[in-house]
């Protein structure tokens, strides 16, 4: 005669009911718990993905250093790589997993580089268009808006230095090339930049959906710069009062607020359109 007991309906054997909240979704896997990829050695960054790594390849403002690759992937980068003189291994693509974070899509590509050198604010062309950013962290957004402002040629990028998202990894992958195109300029005080941007010249516009005027209907001169707040919080008081005017964008829809990103895209489209003629 048997003596075990026996188990409730629907029970398996061993089993645990999922957590409060969690049902429906697959358990992590125990290699997925607490993934901490190695650090890249000093000096040195990451750049993964097809287009981030074909175009840090091509730039001479790039120094890159070696190049893990998958069979798959190497035929993509190998006559690149052996005009840059970078030497290329070939690894499995777990490989190269293990080295990055969890939910980084590699493509089978992984370049190790330094760090593109920043600009300096003097650097800036007098005739061009620059992009603004305040307090914009989120990598996915800002290397969004630098593959969008090397489409439209843009002429820098200005970020606050410590509020700005690592430049290489995530962003760069975001980008698609775009971080070898458009040159960043780091400051520590962006209402003083935004001061020596107007004593220069620059016409500075603060978009804002909540802004006196739309942009559509503003002569927007050269040199231009457009200044982009984080979606949370949009742009700070005293970035909004060294603005030659704060700007919105008239969305016809029901929804009037944009993606930070998208709204970039929006306004470079506006300005370019409007650009004063040659």
């Amino acid at each position: 005669m048997s003596t075990q007991k026996p188990r409730p309906p629907g029970r398996r054997p061993n089993s645990r009911p999922f957590p409060s909240g969690a049902q429906g979704r697959t358990p992590p896997r125990d290699g997925d718990r607490g993934h901490r990829p190695p650090p890249p050695p000093p000096d040195t960054v990451y750049l993964w993905g097809t287009h981030a790594v074909v175009e840090a390849l091509g730039s001479l403002r790039r120094k890159a250093l070696r190049i893990s690759a998958t069979e798959a992937a190497v035929e993509r980068i190998a006559e690149l790589a052996a005009d840059r003189g970078v030497p290329v291994s070939i690894v499995p693509g777990d490989a190269i997993s293990a080295r990055l974070p969890r939910d980084a899509v590699h493509q089978g590509l992984l370049l190790e580089a330094r760090r593109l050198e920043p600009i300096a604010l003097d650097a800036l062309p007098d005739d061009g268009v620059v992009l603004v950013l305040d307090q914009i962290t989120d990598p996915h957004n800002v290397g969004a808006i630098l593959r969008t402002a090397a489409a439209f040629g843009v002429s820098a990028l200005v970020l606050q230095d410590r509020h700005a998202p690592d430049l290489s990894g995530t962003l760069a992958k975001a980008a698609s090339g775009g971080l070898e195109h458009v040159p960043v300029a780091l400051v520590v005080n962006l209402a003083r930049t935004l001061d020596k941007l107007g004593e220069r010249g620059f016409f500075r516009v603060g978009l804002d959906s909540a802004g006196d005027g739309s942009l559509e209907a503003m002569d927007l001169p050269r040199p231009l710069a457009l200044v982009l707040g984080s979606e949370g919080d949009g742009l700070r008081r005293l970035t909004r009062e060294r603005c030659d005017a704060v700007a919105r964008l008239d969305m016809p829809g029901p929804i009037k607020s944009l993606n930070v990103s998208i709204a970039c895209a929006v306004a470079l489209t506006v300005a370019r359109l409007k650009a004063p003629a040659q």
